[in-house]
């Protein structure tokens, strides 16, 4: 370790999307558009489960709080983006930055457990529907969406105390559009192993296991399903979950590639475009999965039209 590539930095300087000047006001543009789609889109969603009774499920409790979170991360990550853009300013504080990284983890930390939960919505519904409401009442879904906001935020406490204790890096420019951890431990001047052993285990914790319950649940589910005689109420009961399974693949599918590869295998610009893919285009997509794919939702969107026509004329 070289004492001249040690800096105890009290800022960072954000290198952003991309360096070319010619694409500046359209990535700010692309940026501010996607940010406000995902908070139109969460937003309503929100409204619409707020206002509609007949939403007043376990389902659609779970998917408010899977839009608050997608509402939260966007803010954390996008936030700077365009402030950046608009102030012509990359700095950003070392704590500053500490704690964007904190609240992006944390989120997706507890966006893996709530989608937990509600696969076992599913799999009660799917599997025991008879005695659905005893199950998941409503202490139940408070517990459940409890535990994942605390765990969440929990788990990424050890690896804020390690980043403080280490607090030597390689550099002050960080090569992204905000604090990610991965980035971050690149620049650190000795290597972390530590941190890397933190990361596997809390991948184990707040992605493998959920990813297998997960799984559990949809093979009970696909169980069930097969069980069915007729291929209407097949297809009926397994599009009950089909908003739930395509939201997981999209989540998992993206975060698998990020998080769960050595260190030393991860490329900047492949990393900024799966993170500008997960931080704008996943949450921007789930309101209208859960839109499209769902007829309680449509149809509670036309009451909710129907009644403000009425209140016009």
């Amino acid at each position: 370790m070289e004492e001249r590539n040690q800096t105890w930095v009290t800022f960072f300087i954000m290198k952003g999307i991309s360096d070319l000047p010619q694409l500046q006001t359209s990535i700010f543009f692309l940026v501010l558009v996607a940010y406000l789609i995902i908070l139109g889109g969460n937003a309503a969603i929100l409204l619409l489960i707020g206002h509609d009774r007949q939403l007043h499920t376990p389902m659609y409790y779970f998917l408010s709080h899977l839009s608050i979170m997608d509402i939260c991360y966007s803010t954390v990550t996008m936030h700077k983006t365009l402030a950046m853009y608009v102030s012509g300013d990359k700095s950003v504080s070392f704590h500053s930055c500490i704690a964007q990284m904190y609240f992006y983890v944390a989120l997706l930390c507890c966006e893996f457990l709530l989608l937990t939960a509600m696969s076992y919505d599913r799999y009660v519904a799917v599997c025991h529907p008879l005695h659905y409401v005893r199950i998941m009442n409503s202490k139940v879904c408070c517990v459940l969406s409890t535990v994942s906001w605390v765990l969440g935020f929990s788990e990424v406490i050890p690896a804020i105390f390690i980043i403080y204790d280490i607090h030597c890096f390689k550099s002050y420019e960080i090569n992204h559009f905000f604090c990610d951890l991965l980035v971050i431990m690149k620049l650190f001047c000795y290597k972390a192993s530590k941190m890397e052993h933190l990361i596997y285990v809390e991948s184990i914790f707040v992605g493998v296991l959920p990813f297998s319950l997960t799984l559990i649940s949809y093979v009970f589910i696909i169980r069930t399903v097969l069980r069915i005689h007729s291929s209407s109420g097949r297809y009926k009961t397994f599009y009950t979950c089909s908003s739930h399974i395509t939201v997981v693949s999209l989540l998992y599918v993206t975060l698998f590639c990020v998080y769960l590869r050595p260190t030393s295998s991860v490329t900047l610009e492949s990393d900024k475009l799966l993170m500008l893919f997960y931080t704008a285009l996943t949450p921007m997509l789930n309101p209208v999965i859960y839109s499209l794919q769902n007829k309680d939702i449509k149809i509670a969107f036309r009451r909710l039209m129907t009644k403000n026509n009425k209140i016009l004329l």
